[in-house]
């Protein structure tokens, strides 16, 4: 009889491969004894490139071979990947199985990792959240060689928190598990027009309210033009469309009635630029827009980074605002700055955010904000439009994300973000400060400070 051979597990299966790299991270962090340190990733980094920054100049820890999905669970509806895995890649695999992750940020290099960090929402956010909302579990290495497991239940729930819009200063994420949600192959996409902030405002309640979409987003064309756009998945499409090469998403918000995608289309309409689309002109981009993607301008600009202006850098931030409030921010954005296109996500805050002042959201009993967007905005002479934002921001109790240019001073920085919260995981989780901590990697650090 033909002998029967035990069939030999494989010596190199992804989980084998996750251990042995997060072996070798905890035993590179635990032997620096000062800082600063960075992270060296494989995906361009979706921050804004700043002229000055000395993050270029500290040591670095190589993480880029964190970029491997470990496991998609058809029936749990979960995800378990590595920090470097890039959206356009996590979603060319579980669209196999007929899922998708809840959130997908609009650049398609942004990564699970970045998406936690830096705190990356999109059009299914005015009911879930930001990507980090949809998060069950994370791994995270210390910068003293320890490997913890946290979720929002066990004993590291502060820091699985805390992860949350920490900019890479709090420990190595070295692994996530996420939920997932069914898809279908195409979204069918129809936009309302509005003429007054008002009733696009009152529309954006009645869709969050009646549950039966799956995206809203918009773009502001003027202060006269609101559009929403509203989409859902489908099983067929009479047509299709892209927005990579010549086509630009946001204009065709403001002519068309509806439209048809692809999924994966639909996922990555804007990854050619939200307001800010590169080329500006047809030739231009009927010429180089296949060329430049998010990721290779991006690239771009930091190679050339010494060609940045350091006085009046373009403005690129996103300002989460309570919705109830959108109405008097408005006013004196129109009065004061008055730029647009914007882009509009409504965000449903599911949570009271552990890094976020505990006192700084008193008085805003609404759980819906909305992201408002001002890419691409040219400073005169004379002007520091973020500043004159981050000054106005507390007053309708709104908040910028961190990824630009940060003009705060240490004290009116923590009276927003919760210095309590975050000492108490940097002692766990940093506690030789090798990474910096957010307000000196963010607001200083960036600037070359």
């Amino acid at each position: 009889m033909p002998r029967v051979l035990a069939r030999r597990a494989p010596r190199d299966e992804p989980r084998d491969r996750h251990d042995a790299k997060v072996e070798r991270i905890a035993r590179e962090l635990a032997r620096r004894d000062s800082g600063p340190v960075s992270l060296k990733k494989k995906a361009v980094a979706h921050q804004v490139p700043k002229r000055g920054d000395k993050r270029r100049h500290d040591a670095k820890i190589d993480v880029g071979d964190l970029d491997e999905i470990l496991e998609i669970d058809p029936i749990a509806r979960t995800c378990v990947a590595e920090p470097g895995v890039t959206f356009v890649d996590l979603v060319a695999a579980t669209l196999k199985h007929g899922l998708a992750p809840i959130v997908v940020p609009e650049l398609e290099t942004i990564t699970i990792g970045g998406a936690v960090s830096g705190c990356s929402l999109e059009s299914a956010s005015f009911r879930h959240g930001g990507f980090h909302d949809t998060c069950l579990e994370y791994e995270v290495i210390t910068t003293d060689g320890v490997v913890l497991r946290c979720t929002p239940t066990n004993e590291h729930r502060l820091v699985f928190q805390m992860m949350h819009g920490s900019f890479g200063t709090l420990g190595v994420l070295s692994k996530l598990r996420f939920r997932l949600v069914p898809a279908k192959p195409y979204v069918k996409v129809t936009y309302d027009t509005y003429p007054t902030l008002r009733e696009y405002t009152a529309a954006i309640r009645r869709y969050a309210a009646a549950e039966d979409v799956d995206f809203i987003d918009g773009i502001i064309h003027g202060p006269d033009k609101y559009v929403l756009s509203v989409g859902r998945f489908v099983d067929e499409a009479p047509y299709t469309h892209r927005y990579d090469w010549v086509r630009v998403y946001w204009k065709s918000t403001g002519t068309r009635i509806e439209d048809y995608l692809r999924t994966r289309d639909y996922f990555f309409r804007y990854d050619r630029g939200v307001t800010n689309v590169q080329p500006r002109s047809f030739v231009g981009r009927l010429l180089f827009g296949k060329l430049l993607s998010s990721s290779r301008l991006l690239r771009l600009a930091d190679v050339l980074n010494r060609f940045l202006s350091a006085d009046r850098p373009n403005v690129t931030v996103d300002l989460f605002l309570p919705i109830a409030k959108l109405e008097p921010f408005m006013r004196w954005y129109r009065s004061a700055i008055d730029h647009f296109p914007l882009w509009c996500v409504p965000y449903r805050r599911v949570r009271y955010y552990e890094w976020i002042a505990p006192d700084y959201f008193d008085g805003v009993d609404d759980e819906m904000f909305v992201d408002i967007a001002v890419y691409g905005l040219a400073q005169p002479p004379g002007r520091n439009y973020y500043k004159e934002i981050e000054d106005e921001l507390p007053k309708v109790r709104g908040i910028k994300t961190l990824i630009s240019h940060n003009f705060y001073d240490e004290e009116t920085f923590w009276t927003i973000w919760n210095k309590a919260s975050y000492d108490a995981v940097k002692a766990i989780t940093d506690p030789k400060n090798l990474l910096r901590d957010v307000y000196t990697k963010t607001c200083r650090a960036a600037r070359g400070l």
